[in-house]
């Protein structure tokens, strides 16, 4: 890049300014030893940054011309009809812009469709951008206002086509002073409630809006559907846990919050929700968290309560006891209808990351009913599934969410079952009461009165039997094979209809 040029006629007339007026003269020969020692495009850059205005001095009467923030929070576009112009519509959608620790504003955009979508893809959460020329309007709480973002500002901005534009921030220094903000929750991060306090409190908490931290540990799946009125729409449930509750569900239905859920890493991330909506479902009996239109997430905050509970999460998954808890809910036996090779059964599993049901006419391979009874029947914590002894009468679980206080505990049959077939061999399946009786034929109490001769007779009746199971299969990263099996049901299985079903696995085959 070149110098500006002309230096010494330019300092000439600095000098004659210098005459004229003291506190210019200052300025000015500031200006001058920039001009001489710095590049041109340096010193613009260095004084387009200086009219960024902050959001703690904006005022309806001054003329802002740039405003420079980090997206915070963004709502999904929407339309109402134009009362003006009959027959169409006027579009909008609102974002929340921070540029300190203790100032946010939010930001609305009207005008129509292709301005108002244009500009809603062109940034994100997490974006530095510069709002050039935006009209500052006082907060109206009976109206829009009380939908959106509560904010330390009297004031809000408008943003059109006209007047105003929005771009993502060029500036350097300005991103590097600016990103570290979206780590900052916007209320006191010592204002929330644990999902204990929550189930707590239950159907009393029902319509409130509240502050929730806690760590994700599992994101479903969007679904997609359609309205009545044919409006489409998304709905996406992310699981929360904290070290009072295990599994705690969050439904977002705004696509924008949909898009900062996704890319999460679930057990390593840490939420902190300001102004989530808290109701009772009646479907589920329990209370849910829904992100709205006020809800500002905050993804791992940079606090001492976020760092506690960072380290808790990762303790607590090493352990395995979100992996006892997580399991998806199990359907009703009779609704099982597919069959399954033990390796389409290992192969469907690998592939869907969600709970698998089906069918398979397998050979029971591996059966320990005459090891001893302390092997074949044991006792869990109800809380976290943690195996503990009957002299105990608390879990020993140091994560337990229930530690401390005197053990919930049921005891029944805890069984790891191989099943094979021509294909393959699923190893170390589930089997346990109640199931287990049901198969066995026998409850605790009895098998604990069998002689060692019968519990054998008793095992082989399935071992090296083909048998009729009904298993489901999760996920599982600390198994080598990666999933886990669950018995739901077995019995012996008819010939008859083990050779129908084989018949027809062999001609898909072929």
């Amino acid at each position: 890049m070149q110098k500006f040029p002309a230096t010494m006629k330019a300092a000439s007339k600095l000098r004659y300014t210098v005459a004229c007026n003291s506190f210019t003269a200052k300025i000015l020969c500031h200006v001058t030893r920039e001009l001489l020692e710095t590049d041109c495009a340096e010193v613009i850059n260095k004084m387009a940054a200086h009219t960024y205005i902050a959001i703690s001095e904006l005022h309806p009467n001054i003329s802002h011309s740039k405003v420079a923030g980090i997206i915070i929070g963004k709502t999904d576009v929407k339309s109402f009809p134009d009362r003006k112009n009959i027959g169409m519509d006027r579009f909008t959608f609102g974002f929340t812009v921070k540029d300190s620790p203790d100032f946010f504003i939010n930001v609305s955009t009207w005008g129509n469709d292709a301005y108002v979508n244009g500009l809603a893809s062109s940034f994100n959460i997490g974006d530095c951008v510069t709002i050039e020329n935006p009209l500052v309007a006082t907060k109206d709480l009976e109206k829009g206002d009380r939908f959106c973002p509560a904010t330390p500002s009297h004031y809000r901005l408008l943003v059109t086509e006209a007047h105003s534009q929005v771009c993502l921030c060029a500036d350097m220094d300005t991103n590097d002073r600016l990103l570290p903000l979206i780590h900052l929750p916007v209320k006191d991060s010592r204002d929330f409630y644990s999902l204990g306090d929550i189930v707590a409190n239950g159907q009393k908490l029902d319509g409130s809006v509240i502050n929730i931290l806690a760590a994700v540990k599992s994101i479903g799946d969007t679904k997609q559907f359609t309205t009545s009125d044919g409006r489409r729409g998304q709905r996406l449930e992310v699981r929360l846990f904290d070290d009072s509750v295990l599994s705690f569900p969050l439904v977002c239905w705004d696509r924008e919050a949909i898009q900062l859920m996704q890319p999460l890493i679930p057990r390593e991330t840490v939420l902190f929700i300001a102004d989530a909506k808290i109701s009772f479902d009646s479907f589920r009996s329990g209370m849910v968290a829904t992100v709205n239109s006020k809800s500002i997430i905050t993804v791992n905050p940079d606090t001492r309560e976020a760092s506690l509970l960072f380290s808790y999460a990762k303790e607590v998954s090493e352990s395995g006891a979100l992996d006892q808890d997580d399991m998806p809910e199990d359907v009703p036996v009779e609704s099982i209808t597919d069959v399954y090779t033990v390796s389409q059964l290992m192969q469907k599993a690998r592939e869907n990351p969600e709970a698998l049901f089906g069918i398979t006419y397998s050979f029971i391979s591996k059966l320990d009913l005459d090891s001893s009874a302390s092997k074949v029947i044991k006792t869990r914590c109800s809380k976290c599934k943690f195996l503990v002894t009957e002299d105990l009468n608390s879990c020993t679980n140091q994560l337990c969410p229930g530690k401390g206080q005197i053990v919930s505990a049921t005891t029944g049959f805890d069984l790891l079952v191989d099943f094979t077939d021509h294909t393959g061999t699923l190893h170390a399946c589930s089997l346990r009461s109640p199931v287990a009786e049901k198969a066995l034929g026998c409850t605790t109490e009895e098998f604990i009165s069998l002689t060692d001769g019968e519990r054998t007779a008793m095992k082989w009746k399935f071992l090296l039997e083909r048998c009729k199971i009904y298993v489901k299969i999760i996920p599982s990263p600390k198994m080598k094979s990666g999933i886990r099996g669950m018995v739901l049901d077995c019995s012996l299985a008819d010939p008859g209809e083990v050779k129908q079903h084989m018949s027809a696995l062999l001609q898909q085959r072929l």
